[in-house]
């Protein structure tokens, strides 16, 4: 779709959000006394606009989907006067052509119940969950026989530049190391406030000179899967496709799965590998 076409169909859907949203209002609802019977349903423009302290006329603009700046407060007010909640106003954000606020930085939530049920029934494959700093917060028993994930491990980033156990088994470390850190930076640019991503990266630049010299590229990517490449001391090589998943109760926060490489034997290594552990499925907190 040209860039043309598709801002005429973002502005088309802003137009149809704005006026159903509109409609869907009583005055009641907004504090304004009921003029008795009105002849198109909801608020009006006018009633809108005074709400949300903003001319008549501009209301009307947006509302037209005509080609006017518009910045992160006044459609906070707009919103506001809408009654939208969390998800309308970054529906908002994004049709006006916005990139949406970031969400408040919550404090970190134990991880539920239904999660760590999860990752057990995952055993004997590889998995856990990291927090928006790439920490360890929950880690199955597979992963650390895999990976070497051992006590010292807390960080999935820091681990994977001073874990020696780990670097000498990933086959591709070379080649996979850009990327690691084009993600984690890509991860802070996400929480421009939280200078706990700075602290991280400051203080492992300080022990580890390769990754101080890829953070100083400041390259930056996004990925929701990756190929894994071990091999281990006692079993031999595996692959395994590894997938991230968000968890939306928990803000920052990934379930990373990782699955055996169909056609490859690494589901049977994998097999051996485990039977010599028991409670491999039970996942630990970090």
């Amino acid at each position: 779709m040209s860039t043309a076409l598709a801002r005429e169909r973002r502005l088309t859907e802003l137009r149809e959000f704005l006026r159903s949203r509109r409609e869907r209002l009583a005055p009641a609802d907004v504090g304004l006394p009921d003029a008795g019977r009105r002849r198109t349903p909801g608020l009006r423009r006018e009633e809108v606009a005074v709400l949300a302290g903003v001319g008549v006329s501009w209301y009307t603009w947006l509302e037209q989907g005509r080609d006017i700046k518009v910045s992160g407060d006044v459609l906070d007010a707009v919103a506001r006067a809408l009654l939208l909640d969390e998800a309308g106003r970054v529906h908002l954000y994004r049709l006006a052509g916005l990139n949406p606020p970031q969400p408040a930085v919550e404090p970190s939530a134990p991880v539920s119940p239904r999660v760590h049920r999860l990752l057990a029934a995952w055993a004997p494959r590889p998995g856990y969950v990291r927090d928006r700093h790439w920490n360890f917060v929950v880690v199955n028993e597979a992963a650390r026989v895999v990976f070497g994930y051992g006590d010292t491990d807390h960080n999935c980033l820091v681990s994977f530049f001073t874990n020696t156990r780990y670097r000498t088994a990933h086959r591709h470390w070379d080649e996979t190391a850009p990327e690691v850190v084009a993600g984690f930076r890509a991860d802070a640019a996400r929480y421009p406030d939280d200078a706990e991503f700075d602290r991280i990266a400051a203080d492992l630049a300080l022990v580890s000179p390769e990754f101080a010299a890829l953070w100083a590229r400041h390259d930056a990517a996004e990925h929701t899967s990756a190929v894994k490449a071990v091999d281990h001391p006692a079993i031999g090589p595996m692959l395994f496709d590894a997938t991230l998943l968000p968890l939306p109760e928990h803000p920052g926060h990934h379930l990373v799965l990782h699955d055996p490489r169909p056609g490859t034997d690494t589901a049977e290594r994998l097999e051996r590998l485990m039977r010599t552990h028991p409670g491999g499925g039970t996942p630990t907190m970090n």
